[in-house]
């Protein structure tokens, strides 16, 4: 821990150093406005951790800030981690190059809190202790629930790291001129920190100062670029139109997702995969009960919301903006990649100033998010794997946490490893690979845990490997990883969001297996639903049955 402090001290003087002769550094500012914003928010954050490390003394503390974290702050918070590099940085990336198709990110990450506010959110804290494996796992047999659970944990946080990572790169690459290797590595050292010393309680911290910072300063960007056009948007539509290479069609779909079947899989991807974050599902465990889980969720639908509309505004100002002036460009691409035009738009809008505010604000958006993410995937591993299944419920606090800790430190290595092979992927398109796999894995068990009675441990298993496998491996053979990644020339499945087949698979093959189950233990799972279902609405017996 102590050397992980050093590190972060010396970070500035390391990056100052590598600038020396390096010219990148000077043509993007004459001055250090940008460096002393970003250095601000991580010497705040340092100071954030090391203050949450001395208050994290158990693994409640660790997991679930101690459950003290208020319904107001924690939608804050869910919106913190929500809003993340995918929705600032590549949301308005798919709006700049695509139009209004762009949009179907936005809209799709929108609808699904109504599913989480009317399906899951009150019964998931009423019936959870850190991870929705406790509650997936309530009537259901431990090992086997916990250990498919664990993996689809993993694997959606893995694909959501990616993005992040890639984004985090892109703009560090920028701010300082260093090597897009070297700011993937200097990510991945900020949130092992961040997640081993501080835990929940950092990272919620952490979530809520990017969130009011996030939320500042897109609307003081949405705002300019609506003084540009008169705050009329017809101006604003007719200026892109005239202005970019697609013409009229940035103003009807086709130009993003060209066909129904993949329009169809994104939107469920996008929708469903929402209710199947764990570290989204996380952030319930934290509030003391579920009144204020629910209020969690109307909170952060709201700012959610407001935030997917200011991105739109950016989008397109970054079309009337940017297009047309070589300062933003290198050869006919944009400097950076498809993931810097924000960040483009408000150095356009309002010079180095706003440019440094407006970075520091993405890479605090970027850590909170990776840090909650870091978060997840290490609980899956110490909460789910190793607690109880290795120590076999013999409760053994240090040891959970030091298992975290230490599979936060491999998270970060994997992160950062992924995140250099997928550096020229779009990060909004990588979290909709992250959300089919939530969609797929995580949310069909989840649901018909805790709303089906004739769900079996057979049929979630059979079930739940069936959606996870599937779509994990219709991701690998499709078009994003088997061309764009490694690049052979065709693909073998032919759609980019394998969610449509995925999903309908988990479902139906858990349906399937659980009703021609007729075992004993099937039997005894079928009558414990009924006082499962009592507590997941009441709330009475949440604590013991946390600890079933």
């Amino acid at each position: 821990m102590k050397l992980l402090i050093a590190f972060l001290a010396l970070l500035p003087l390391q990056v100052f150093a590598d600038q020396t002769g390096n010219n990148s550094f000077v043509t993007w500012m004459g001055n250090n406005q940008a460096l002393m914003m970003f250095f601000a928010f991580v010497f705040l954050t340092v100071g954030i951790t090391i203050w949450a490390s001395k208050r994290t003394k158990s693994t409640k503390d660790f997991y679930a800030a101690g459950g003290g974290i208020s319904g107001f702050q924690n939608g804050l918070a869910i919106a913190g981690d929500y809003m993340s590099a995918a929705s600032f940085l590549g949301i308005a990336g798919l709006v700049y190059a695509s139009g209004f198709d762009g949009l179907i990110y936005a809209i799709g990450f929108l609808v699904g809190w109504p599913i989480v506010l009317l399906l899951i959110a009150e019964p998931l804290r009423n019936l959870g202790k850190y991870t929705f494996a406790d509650v997936a796992s309530f009537r259901l047999q431990q090992k086997p629930i916990r250990i498919l659970a664990a993996s689809g944990s993993l694997i959606t946080v893995i694909f959501y790291l990616i993005a992040q990572m890639v984004g985090a790169g892109k703009l560090i690459e920028l701010l300082f001129g260093l090597q897009y290797e070297t700011a993937v590595i200097i990510i991945g050292v900020l949130m092992t920190f961040y997640v081993t010393a501080g835990g929940m309680l950092a990272t919620t911290w952490v979530q809520l100062i990017k969130a009011v910072l996030l939320l500042a300063g897109a609307t003081l960007m949405a705002v300019l670029v609506m003084v540009q056009v008169g705050f009329n948007f017809e101006t604003l539509f007719d200026r892109a139109v005239n202005l970019h290479a697609k013409g009229e069609l940035i103003m009807a779909p086709g130009t993003l997702v060209t066909d129904p079947v993949s329009a169809i899989s994104l939107g469920m991807a996008l929708m469903f995969g929402t209710a199947g974050l764990p570290h989204i599902l996380m952030r319930f465990f934290t509030v003391r009960d579920a009144v204020q889980a629910r209020r969690s969720v109307f909170y952060a639908t709201g700012f959610i919301g407001y935030f997917y509309i200011l991105t739109f505004i950016i989008g397109f100002g970054a079309i009337i903006l940017l297009i047309g002036n070589d300062h933003y460009f290198v050869s006919g691409a944009i400097k950076g990649g498809s993931n810097m035009p924000a960040i483009h738009l408000s150095h356009a809008l309002g010079g180095d100033l706003l440019m440094g505010f407006i970075s520091a604000v993405a890479f605090a958006t970027i850590l909170a998010v990776v840090s909650g993410l870091t978060l997840a995937g290490s609980s899956a591993i110490s909460h789910d794997l190793y607690a109880t299944l290795i120590l076999k419920g013999d409760r053994n606090e240090k040891k959970e946490i030091r298992a975290s800790q230490i599979a936060t430190i491999c998270l970060g290595a994997i992160a950062v490893l992924l995140g250099i092979v997928f550096e020229n992927q779009n990060v909004a398109f990588m979290v909709g690979l992250a959300f089919c796999v939530a969609a797929s894995a995580n949310f069909p068990i989840l649901l018909l845990s805790m709303y089906w009675k004739g769900l079996t441990t057979r049929g979630a298993v059979v079930g739940g490997a069936v959606g996870l496998l599937s779509a994990l491996i219709l991701v690998i053979i499709g078009p994003t990883v088997w061309v764009d990644a490694f690049h052979f020339p065709e693909a073998i499945f032919p759609y980019k969001y394998p969610a449509l087949f995925s999903i309908s698979a988990a479902f139906i093959v858990t349906w399937l297996v659980s009703i021609i189950d007729n075992s004993a233990s099937a039997q005894e799972e079928r009558i414990a639903f009924d006082a499962q279902f009592v507590r997941s609405q009441t709330g009475l017996g949440a604590s013991e049955a946390s600890d079933h």
